[in-house]
């Protein structure tokens, strides 16, 4: 018989980590929300916050130290894994383990797993550490090309890069943006989708697998803009997209959800990216799933059952973003973006922004994927990101 109430610690406090702190707190746990800056989304729910550098190992590890949580959730890829695998070795619980959190937090380590170790099918691609090795590396692979941050979160410091030329704005782009003190890139191939879907994987603490229904998204400039749940796909295409992502989840190890993304062409499903934690395009599920993507990652935690995972309805969902620089938020528009049934708004409740943040979401539902898309696009045209 477990016993609660549990204590999790959540390194990352931003909207997913929000959300997870609302789920867990509904299953009676106890949250130590943990970022760089305070009054975080996450923060504002939690029980207790603490502001702390988290790519500093002895900070990261004194407050773990501190309050012994029983598990630890990484929301962020911006970690002192050495720490973590620390504190797991001491007995604490690392979500979903402190390798799993090490390999996916750099591009090359989870491509190399999938790629070289597993074999999946992927974009072609090569690391670069310099500007040089940049342009070296680019030639055998062709234009256009992705050039990304071996270690970014979210899109940050992704390019699209359509001729030779534009390689050294792509090297500085990458290099400003990156996260952590990695030099090196990734160069990829671009793959002519026709689709783009991030298939949600559940490992329970049984070892079994589940998963939900697949989300297709769109991106600019990597970064998420809007999101549909079910993507319509093959069987075949989502029997291969499963088998794949059960494979490089089972390579990783440990419990609870992953957001695994492919790229779907008329005849291949390639692998692109992993995230061991909830997915940004899966917060559609908070309105399209009975179980939504945050209460599955508490489920698979704390080993409680996962009798069923439902669509209750074709939905979509649509960022809100920022268009200035503000130190001082609120919105406008609300009202009017919760007129027609079937909609719901979340604002994240950021204390400030810069252009293009992503600042809340729309989510709609309807009796189509046409009909929902449209409803959300609706819905986040209406809000505007002010000065208080």
């Amino acid at each position: 018989m477990k016993m609660f109430p549990k204590t999790l610690m959540l390194l990352g406090s931003g909207e997913l980590g929000k959300e997870v702190a609302i789920a867990a707190q509904r299953l009676g746990c106890r949250i130590i929300a943990c970022d760089r800056y305070s009054n975080a989304p996450a923060m504002q729910t939690a029980d207790i916050s603490e502001v702390l550098d988290m790519t500093n190992s002895m900070a990261l590890k004194e407050v773990i130290r501190k309050h012994k949580p029983d598990a630890v959730i990484p929301e962020i890829e911006a970690l002192a894994v050495d720490a973590l695998a620390e504190i797991e070795n001491e007995g604490i619980t690392v979500i979903p383990t402190a390798r799993a959190t090490e390999i996916t937090m750099n591009r090359d380590k989870i491509r190399n797993l999938a790629s070289n170790q597993l074999g999946l099918q992927t974009a072609n691609f090569a690391y670069a550490s310099s500007r040089s090795e940049l342009k070296e590396v680019s030639r055998p692979l062709g234009f256009p090309l992705l050039v990304k941050p071996v270690m970014s979160s979210s899109g940050k410091g992704q390019s699209l890069v359509k001729t030779a030329q534009d390689l050294d704005k792509a090297w500085v782009i990458a290099m400003e943006e990156s996260r952590g003190t990695s030099q090196q890139v990734i160069i990829e191939e671009f793959i002519k989708f026709d689709l783009e879907i991030t298939l949600l994987t559940i490992r329970q603490k049984d070892g079994s697998t589940l998963f939900c229904p697949p989300i297709g998204h769109e991106q600019t400039d990597g970064d998420y803009q809007t999101s549909w749940q079910p993507a319509e796909l093959r069987e075949d295409q989502l029997i291969q997209a499963k088998s794949m992502a059960k494979l490089v989840t089972e390579a990783l190890g440990g419990v609870g959800i992953f957001g695994v993304e492919f790229f779907i062409t008329k005849d291949k499903v390639v692998f692109s990216e992993l995230s061991p934690r909830p997915h940004d395009t899966g917060l559609v599920t908070i309105i399209s799933q009975n179980l939504n993507e945050f209460e599955l990652h508490l489920r698979a935690i704390l080993g409680i059952p996962i009798p069923e995972i439902t669509i209750e309805s074709p939905s979509a969902s649509r960022v809100i973003l920022a268009q200035e620089k503000l130190s001082d938020v609120a919105y406008t528009g609300v009202e009017s973006s919760l007129e027609k049934k079937g909609t719901k708004v979340l604002l994240f409740g950021k204390p400030n922004c810069k252009k293009g943040r992503r600042m809340g979401v729309s989510l709609a539902k309807g009796k189509s994927i046409e009909e929902a898309r449209k409803k959300a696009d609706q819905s986040a045209s209406c809000i505007t990101v002010t000065k208080k």
